[in-house]
């Protein structure tokens, strides 16, 4: 089966390109698709910093391409933006499309412990399979300056993918992440299911609990919060402020009246968290 990248669409955009691409992941033992947004190059020679964009539950690589808006800023500040898949597709697992929060497009971002999960590895796929796929294929790229953010489930993927890998990426931030899992039904029923009943496996996957074990954070984290999100019980954004005070993280979490969860949300702030991220990986160059 073809690991190599195949390029499946390409659209212009403010200079550069939206490409997608599909390619088999042993990871995951399935097909996979992700996009590329590509800024206008300067010469040939040029190398782009890379900000991988972790999307939520039930989304795909499409929705942040399509609906955020983030190409703009992209383009201007220089910075290629990849975006991938939440959860493995087509294995066919009894169950795996049961429920919206849990399954396909629900891959939580970890590595699953229990057996008939197994195929569900997104924290490896993000880590250690994306970024050497990206390395070996586009050289236009610059992998060693990289960033990571994203949205819900997306933002606990980013988070907790961060935090366990500070050598490896320059800055993170999110919107209306899932921050403290292992206190919410969504979280507590993926990771049970995931990970099974020890909750201190589920506490590897909890940006809440990893601050206290990796305080060594230098960038400042950037969380962006409607007040208006309807799922605020599930994602407890004070608990992580809290962590982050104890342990000295320095964190802007940004609570924004009238917002809810939705892409309107995103697509509002999305220039903030682009040029957070540029500044941080443009600083990785000096």
């Amino acid at each position: 089966m073809e690991t190599k990248p195949a390029e499946i669409s390409s659209s212009k955009m403010f200079g550069g390109y939206n490409k997608r691409y599909k390619h088999f992941s042993p990871t995951l033992g399935c097909s996979m698709t992700f996009h590329i947004y590509f800024p206008p190059s300067p010469s040939h020679s040029h190398k782009f910093p890379v900000l991988y964009w972790l999307s939520g539950l039930t989304c795909t690589d499409e929705n942040f391409i399509i609906k955020s808006g983030a190409q703009r800023t992209a383009s201007s500040e220089g910075v290629a933006l990849i975006t991938l898949d939440t959860s493995p597709r087509g294995l066919n697992v009894e169950g795996e499309a049961d429920s919206w929060d849990f399954g396909v497009g629900a891959g939580f971002y970890l590595n699953a412990t229990q057996e008939k999960w197994k195929n569900w590895r997104m924290y490896d796929y993000v880590v250690k399979e994306v970024p050497k796929l990206l390395s070996e294929n586009f050289p236009q790229l610059d992998i060693s300056r990289a960033s990571i953010f994203g949205h819900s489930m997306g933002g606990h993927g980013a988070l907790t993918i961060y935090l366990k890998n500070l050598d490896k990426y320059k800055s993170v931030s999110a919107f209306a992440p899932i921050v403290n899992p292992i206190n919410c039904a969504w979280g507590q029923k993926a990771l049970t299911n995931y990970l099974g009943g020890n909750k201190a496996d589920w506490e590897e996957y909890d940006a809440t609990c990893l601050i206290s074990k990796f305080r060594d954070v230098s960038a400042t984290i950037l969380i962006d919060q409607g007040e208006d999100d309807k799922f605020l019980h599930e994602l407890l954004p004070h608990k992580f402020e809290e962590a982050c005070k104890n342990a000295n993280v320095p964190l802007i979490l940004r609570l924004q009246p009238g917002y809810d969860h939705s892409y309107y949300f995103i697509a509002t702030f999305i220039d903030d968290h682009i040029r957070h991220h540029a500044q941080a990986l443009s600083l990785s160059k000096i």
